[in-house]
């Protein structure tokens, strides 16, 4: 195990080689070299990277050359966290010099304002190639979990092929020709699949708290907003709010585009931003509205409750997810989470590779607090 100043750690065994250079980029984010003396300096707690971008990026080029990059982004969160390193960020060698991931980007996108135009090209690589990167995880299984289920919610009565009947619906049913004597059903009616149309078969409705703690969210939700807005068969919206509401549908062509369009950080006005989605809802019973929020409303908490509800009542199939994100368990508001379950509209977190068959049990209306509780 590594980690000791001087580099034994009261083992007896000094470190030699790239164990020494990994224990030392260790030292500098976790120990407590260089704290005393940065601490005399500043009056703050600080570890020994030094407060300048060329310092860090050699730190951040060590732990590349040393750890997996899945160590590295860890390492590189804490920094950010720990070292209050984001003014650095703004630094292209910096930029240059980090491993790309999702909280990286979410950094990048909440120092989108101050952002120096030197830096803002470097920002907008690191973003591309995290978009890329989910794109090529997450897309194809989106299209294929929610092409099919809008395949199988087309149902037909008398289907051409055996390879279109629904043999579950069939049985289903046909339970009352059952014949017990012959144990076997006589199927009256057969109920197929539909075959896939051109036509538009749902609008969907994306709805993204731009809160400073819903980064990541905002990230994974704007890439998958930009794979549904890619699907003929799906009419796809996207609108992220704080106090204010930004439509950005017209940018689901460009993800990078539409993350960049996010201003994260603010205050937060559901009420508002379900408001001006309920004016794009014109399907109501082909509809799917997905509100990504952790639900700490500053806006009329009662008027975002009736909204919902009326939303539910028109038949449109509404989720709230707390998160969407591989962070875990998030913070959340547990008495407005409450009252949307009591209005039937469970409230629950949802990693990414989840969503697309979230929201394939979405397209055929299945219950989705019993899918919740089975997959998540």
């Amino acid at each position: 195990m590594l980690g000791g100043e001087g580099g034994a750690d009261g083992t007896g065994v000094a470190l030699e080689g790239d164990e020494a250079r990994m224990d030392a980029a260790l030292e500098k984010l976790y120990g407590t070299g260089g704290r005393d003396e940065a601490r005399a300096k500043s009056g703050r707690r600080s570890a020994g990277l030094g407060d300048s971008a060329p310092s860090v990026a050699r730190w951040l080029g060590d732990i590349r050359t040393y750890f997996p990059s899945t160590v590295v982004q860890v390492m590189q969160k804490d920094a950010i966290e720990r070292l209050n390193l984001t003014r650095l960020l703004l630094e292209p060698e910096m930029l240059d010099a980090v491993e790309p991931d999702v909280h990286l980007v979410g950094t990048l996108l909440s120092l989108n304002q101050v952002m120096p135009d030197r830096a803002r090209e470097s920002a907008r690589t690191v973003v591309r190639k995290v978009v890329q990167e989910l794109e090529k995880r997450l897309a194809q299984r989106t299209r294929s979990a929610i092409g099919g289920a809008l395949d199988r919610s087309a149902r037909v009565l008398r289907p051409r092929r055996l390879a279109d009947v629904d043999w579950e619906r069939t049985i289903r049913v046909n339970l009352r020709h059952y014949l017990p004597d012959h144990r076997t059903l006589v199927p009256e009616r057969l109920v197929g699949y539909g075959r896939r149309q051109q036509a538009v078969k749902r609008d969907v409705v994306l709805c993204i708290d731009q809160s400073g703690s819903m980064a990541a969210s905002v990230v994974y939700a704007s890439v998958f907003g930009a794979v549904l807005g890619s699907m003929r068969s799906l009419r796809t919206s996207l609108v992220v709010f704080d106090t204010a509401v930004v439509d950005l549908t017209d940018q689901l062509h460009d993800p990078v585009e539409l993350l960049f369009g996010t201003q994260l950080g603010g205050g937060t006005d559901i009420n508002r931003a379900i408001a001006y989605c309920q004016g794009l809802i014109t399907r109501p019973n082909d509809s799917i509205f997905v509100l990504i929020s952790d639900l700490y409303e500053g806006g009329v908490r009662a008027e975002m409750l009736q909204r919902v509800a009326a939303l539910t009542a028109a038949g449109v199939q509404v989720i709230v997810l707390l998160a969407l994100s591989d962070d875990g368990a998030p913070s959340y508001d547990h008495e407005n989470a409450a009252a949307l379950a009591a209005l039937g509209v469970p409230a629950f977190a949802c990693t990414p590779d989840a969503f697309p068959d979230l929201m394939a049990a979405a397209v055929e209306r299945r219950d989705l607090k019993e899918w919740s509780e089975r997959n998540l």
